[in-house]
């Protein structure tokens, strides 16, 4: 399963870098280990009666190491594909339920969405063709390793399946996604028809388990029923998820440096701040710019600093002492608009940014707060 995720702090360890692409483990992967080796353990005891208690255990974990190297095998294929496409890809997280790769934007068209989606199974049921292969023609011993390899290929034979479920977040709702856009060429659209679709798969795994038990006239037993409402939630809040970035991602285009500006005026830096709020009140301005004795800007004036400055000490305070200087990341054209403005303020995260014209012009001021009121609805 892939996806795009927000930047996050991590917490894990670092595997390596094929293809240029980091690769994590979260330390919640050691307890899935753990349980498949438990779990395992006495069914490879079962199937191999010549081993030990230790030796079962033993082959168990191997099997869940090897497990997850297909999981991360799904994984690259995914981001392999995304950046040959030109998308940046921040890194692999292999974690309790599976793996995700973190992919920083979307493919630009739905053809290119639906091909990075189908990748991961792709290469799951690639591998789980290659492992019946090898069980059928060259591991047929009975010994350990065809105990493992038809274990795998079984097991990503079920990898591959599920994750065209057509529902997000599983990668077959990356493809009715696709699909959907295709046809109503509003991507948009195509997140809230897969996520739903999601949160039906969600409602469908706990509901047939039950159904199932009634049909048959068996007990429910509500230790069969946790890994399925486990895998529901997940997919159910990952779903829901999906449809709150849809609602964000529809006022993106409501997002125009200009509309959402605020008037700036000029001042030096040894304006005192009482006369520089004077001014600004004066003149109908939002905002402050400290420029040089050249009209250059140099810094934008905090609003947070200003309203923790007292009133009284405003006059012996000069404009220049809060006011938060310029990187050139800071400086942004006032056409910017949409999703281009969007991934200019990401990469320079702040809390005001000068808007200036083709000929360097000061517009105004644009207040990540103000930003951020379009999406809020505030």
């Amino acid at each position: 399963m892939s996806e795009q995720s927000p930047r996050q702090e991590f917490s894990g360890l670092r595997m390596g870098k094929p293809f240029g692409i980091p690769v994590y483990v979260s330390w919640s992967w050691f307890i899935v280990a753990v349980f498949i080796t438990v779990m395992f353990g006495p069914r490879f005891r079962q199937m191999l009666p010549e081993l030990g208690s230790t030796a079962s255990y033993a082959v168990a974990l191997v099997f869940a190491v090897l497990l997850y190297v297909s999981v991360l095998l799904h994984e690259l294929a995914h981001s392999v594909l995304a950046k040959w496409y030109g998308l940046p890809v921040r890194r692999i997280t292999l974690y309790l339920l599976g793996g995700v790769s973190e992919i920083e934007k979307e493919p630009p068209t739905p053809g290119k969405e639906f091909l990075v989606a189908a990748a991961g199974p792709a290469l799951s049921l690639g591998l789980g063709g290659l492992g019946l292969a090898a069980d059928v023609y060259a591991v047929n011993n009975g010994g350990i390793l065809e105990v493992l390899v038809w274990q795998l290929w079984v097991a990503n034979l079920i990898v591959g399946v599920f994750n065209l479920l057509p529902g997000l977040p599983l990668d077959g709702g990356r493809m009715l996604r696709a699909g959907v856009w295709k046809l109503t060429r509003n991507p948009g659209s195509g997140t809230v028809v897969a996520a739903w679709g999601g949160r039906v798969l969600a409602v469908l795994l706990v509901v047939f388990p039950i159904a199932t038990a009634l049909r048959s006239g068996q007990e429910i037993d509500l230790a069969d029923l946790i890994w399925p409402f486990v895998l529901a939630s997940f997919i159910w809040l990952g779903a829901s998820q999906s449809l709150r970035v849809a609602k964000i991602r529809a006022r993106i285009p409501q997002v125009n440096a200009r509309a959402l500006a605020r008037r700036a005026i000029p001042v030096t830096a040894e304006t005192p701040l009482s006369e520089a709020l004077r001014q600004a009140t004066e003149r109908g301005a939002g905002a402050i710019v400290v420029v040089d004795h050249e009209g250059q800007p140099m810094a934008i004036v905090h609003e947070a600093a200003v309203q923790a400055t007292p009133e009284h000490r405003r006059p012996w305070v000069n404009a220049g002492s809060v006011a938060k200087s310029l990187e050139p990341t800071m400086v942004l054209k006032a056409d910017l608009a949409g999703e281009p403005l969007i991934d200019a303020m990401r990469e320079a995260p702040g809390s005001e940014y000068l808007l200036v014209e083709g000929g360097g012009e000061i517009y105004g001021v644009l207040s990540t707060a103000d930003v951020n009121r379009v999406f809020t609805g505030v």
